[in-house]
């Protein structure tokens, strides 16, 4: 089996329980450096990798022709410049999601890797989810019927992550929960439907709850603790309607509300039947059969998704071609986000 030599940028959570160890157990990987800034993070996942060399700066790394993929997991504002120097030395990038900031910025990753012939796939795990490969099977056979509406949720108590650092500096993350938590929700969404055109967006998005961060009593805080001399200017609340050349889509998601009822799920609305897939789990079929109400629990067997997303970009830098991962296929979700923001900042719906 032809194996790829890899490189890890970022020792951070991703890095840590996706990437390091799907490459450590795949025989197509050979993962020859770790970088992170922080050299004892980078110290300690090599020691447990087994990985030969500890990098804190990424350009080092560059001019090493053995390489020839790498893996970007890194905070938000740093995606773009990563990315373009990684492709401009040659390598074969698998970037975490969101892809950059805006979608202007990933529009010139896009243009970067064009320009050098290198795939550039971005980390929407969720193209790879068995269950979701079933569902957008279902819809693409059309047992769903007309499919006229998707409602998501993605909304949390209180958890809103690293209060006070890059996560909630919207010029280093580019917004909150829906870039963050969104951002996933959206893309499954369009993978499933592949929409020809979007039309408008209209959407409102708020910053309520920890305009005074000392004042922000908090469940669970990711990425902290509490940076109270920091900003905080992203949104923790979001909600929009989406309309395409097909189904409308609406969403509300929420690191933090004050409503304790926490619900990942995405509702798919034909006129034949409907599926309520909980996020990251099962879903339910209603629809009818012989004149009476029938639904129908999934029993699609979980696969590790992590593992195949690093798989088939592995396969895709050996063979030099683009997957379902592909930035081409991201750029409507980075398009559309941007969208939503844009309605909420001027308040007024958006024509795309």
């Amino acid at each position: 089996m032809e194996q790829v030599t890899v490189a890890v940028i970022g020792c951070g959570s991703i890095a840590r329980n996706a990437h390091l160890p799907s490459y450590a157990k795949n025989p197509r990987a050979k993962i020859k450096y770790v970088v992170d800034i922080k050299p004892e993070a980078a110290k300690e996942m090599a020691e447990q990798y087994n990985v030969p060399n500890v990098l804190t700066d990424y350009r080092d790394l560059l001019d090493d022709d053995e390489v020839e993929a790498i893996s970007i997991c890194t905070p938000n504002y740093t995606h773009a410049p990563i990315a373009i120097d990684c492709l401009n030395a040659g390598k074969n990038v698998l970037c975490e999601k969101p892809a950059a900031i805006n979608a202007e910025l990933v529009e010139k990753m896009k243009k970067a890797a064009d320009r050098n012939n290198k795939v550039l796939n971005i980390g929407v795990v969720n193209r790879f989810d068995s269950v979701v490969n079933k569902i957008k099977d279902m819809i693409d056979a059309g047992e769903l019927g007309n499919l006229y509406h998707i409602y998501c949720s993605f909304r949390s108590h209180r958890s809103i992550p690293g209060l006070g650092e890059w996560f909630t500096t919207k010029s280093m993350s580019g917004g909150g929960v829906l870039i963050d938590w969104g951002v996933h929700f959206l893309d499954l969404i369009f993978y499933c439907i592949s929409p020809e055109k979007i039309l408008t967006v209209s959407s409102n998005a708020y910053s309520e709850l920890a305009k005074n961060m000392r004042e922000y009593v908090y469940e669970s805080m990711w990425a902290g603790p509490p940076n109270y001399n920091g900003v905080y200017d992203v949104e923790e609340f979001v909600t929009g309607l989406i309309r395409t050349s097909g189904p409308t889509i609406s969403l509300n998601g929420a690191w933090a509300q004050n409503i304790n009822d926490p619900a990942m799920f995405i509702e798919f609305m034909g006129d034949k039947g409907g599926i309520k897939l909980q996020y990251g789990g099962d879903f339910t079929f209603y629809t009818t059969k012989d004149g009476k109400l029938y639904q129908e629990d999934s029993s699609v067997a979980h696969n590790d998704k992590f593992y195949d997303e690093l798989d088939s970009f592995l396969k895709s830098s050996i063979e030099n071609r683009k997957n379902r991962a592909n930035v081409d296929n991201i750029l409507i979700t980075a398009q559309v986000m941007d969208a939503i923001y844009k309605s909420a900042q001027l308040g007024r719906e958006v024509v795309l």
